[in-house]
């Protein structure tokens, strides 16, 4: 097994995407740190602290391709962070003169953090076009399965009817809500971290603030009010989001897994030869899917409290709680790319058998639509008698295997008032649906 099977070249086509993988490689790294690099010589050349050529010379060289990545590496090892490797290698790229203006006024933690930042945003945007893929492909399901009925579970039982466009419309509303949160967690996340050796950009003199606030608007992030060196409610915040929508995505995955039991078969991941397949059963269609939605959202919520640990952090700059949000975020933003590429197919793809889970409804026959009986009769006689009375029925019903409307239909407290025409349109599975419909409809039009 790999150490990250998220970047494995067996097991990263399960894990991950081969966009969040570039994205938080070394190479995308180093990039996003030479770009902030880059960036700050730009402002600063604008407010005359560095020459306005070295600046352009910096600018030119900030390509990843122009420095190395093993150099950098090996330098890490000694120095225990890779932003010194990448200002010389970035000075030499430059040449000349502008060597000396690299990095000019920033701290070690300046650049990772804003190269991180820069990291989020591209994966946050990754993240929310697969999301907006799974919310158009809910909803097409909610609109295609309106009217298709099926048991309700609770407790893994039947309890009541629902629709199977009313089991997407409750999957889809969290993932709308989340939607929504990412457009709040981006305003305050996506922040450049600007401060010098304790926050204070003491070595930028007066320019200090307008150095922070043109690097901010070069980036295109937020200016903060003061540096978060070890204030570290934003990176933690981003985490906490994927793992909720990593739990919003499991809850869709447990619930197609369950409904793929052979002895349910009401819905099935998509089929595609070979998928899902068993080294001896041939007849097999494992939840692949589900399987690895599942696996990945108990990674990321096995990583999010490390990011909450790494919070306690000492004085102006930490000893070692840093450090460990590396091990961490880049894992959740892989994982949850993973968990997103799965439920994109069972949203888009997602085959539903409307037959068997007629034929579902019956199996308990019609002590589905119990509570419906219930209701009508504690109309005529109170809830409490009429519970009693239909729950009497009802095991009736499953001691002498009969359908629960003929145990009623000869019940002497539920005749006298509901015949037999009355408790054949109470126990008719379609008549109960309550606000089913009406949830789907608030749901869709919150998609547009």
């Amino acid at each position: 097994m790999s150490v990250n099977p998220a970047d494995s070249t067996v097991f990263g086509g399960l894990f991950g995407s081969d966009a969040m993988r570039a994205l938080f490689s070394d190479a995308g790294l180093v990039q996003k740190m030479l770009a902030v690099e880059a960036a700050l010589a730009r402002v600063e050349a604008r407010l005359g602290i560095v020459p306005a050529a070295a600046a352009e010379a910096i600018s030119a060289a900030a390509k990843v391709e122009r420095v190395s990545l093993p150099e950098i590496g090996a330098s890490t090892r000694s120095v225990g962070y890779p932003v010194l490797a990448v200002v010389k290698a970035l000075g030499r790229a430059a040449g000349g003169d502008a060597a000396r203006y690299v990095h000019w006024g920033a701290t070690t933690q300046d650049i990772m953090d804003s190269a991180l930042v820069l990291q989020m945003r591209d994966g946050l945007a990754l993240i929310e076009a697969r999301l907006g893929e799974i919310i158009a492909g809910l909803g097409e399901q909610a609109r295609r399965h309106r009217t298709t009925v099926m048991a309700g579970r609770t407790h893994l039982q039947h309890a009541l009817p629902v629709t199977f466009g009313y089991k997407c419309a409750v999957w889809l509303a969290p993932l709308v809500d989340h939607r929504t949160r990412f457009d709040e967690v981006r305003r305050r996340a996506l922040t450049v971290q600007f401060g010098g050796a304790v926050g204070t950009l003491a070595s930028l003199g007066a320019k200090g603030r307008a150095v922070a606030e043109g690097l901010a608007a070069e980036l295109g992030l937020a200016a903060p009010d003061a540096p978060w060196h070890v204030s570290r409610e934003r990176v933690v915040e981003v985490a906490s989001l994927l793992g909720m929508l990593c739990g919003s995505l499991a809850k869709i995955a447990t619930d197609v897994m369950l409904l793929m039991q052979s002895e349910v078969g009401e819905a099935f991941e998509p089929h595609q030869s070979g998928r899902g397949g068993s080294s001896t059963m041939p007849q097999k269609r494992n939840p692949i899917a589900c399987e690895y939605i599942l696996a990945a959202a108990r990674g990321v919520h096995a990583l999010v409290p490390m990011m909450f640990s790494a919070m306690a952090q000492d004085h102006e700059r930490a000893t070692g709680p840093w450090q460990s949000e590396w091990l961490a975020l880049p894992q959740i933003f892989a994982l949850t790319a993973g968990a997103l590429e799965h439920a994109a197919v069972l949203a888009r793809d997602l085959t539903v058998d409307a037959a068997q889970m007629r034929r579902g409804l019956g199996l308990q026959q019609g002590l589905i639509m119990a509570e419906a009986v219930m209701m009508a009769l504690a109309e005529k006689i109170g809830r409490d008698a009429a519970h009693h009375a239909v729950q009497q029925a009802c095991e009736r019903a499953v001691d002498q295997k009969l359908p629960l409307v003929e145990v009623l239909a000869v019940d002497d407290v539920v005749t006298p008032h509901l015949d037999r025409a009355a408790l054949e349109r109470l126990t008719d599975p379609a008549s109960y649906l309550g606000e089913a419909d009406a949830v789907i409809d608030r749901v869709l039009a919150r998609l547009r």
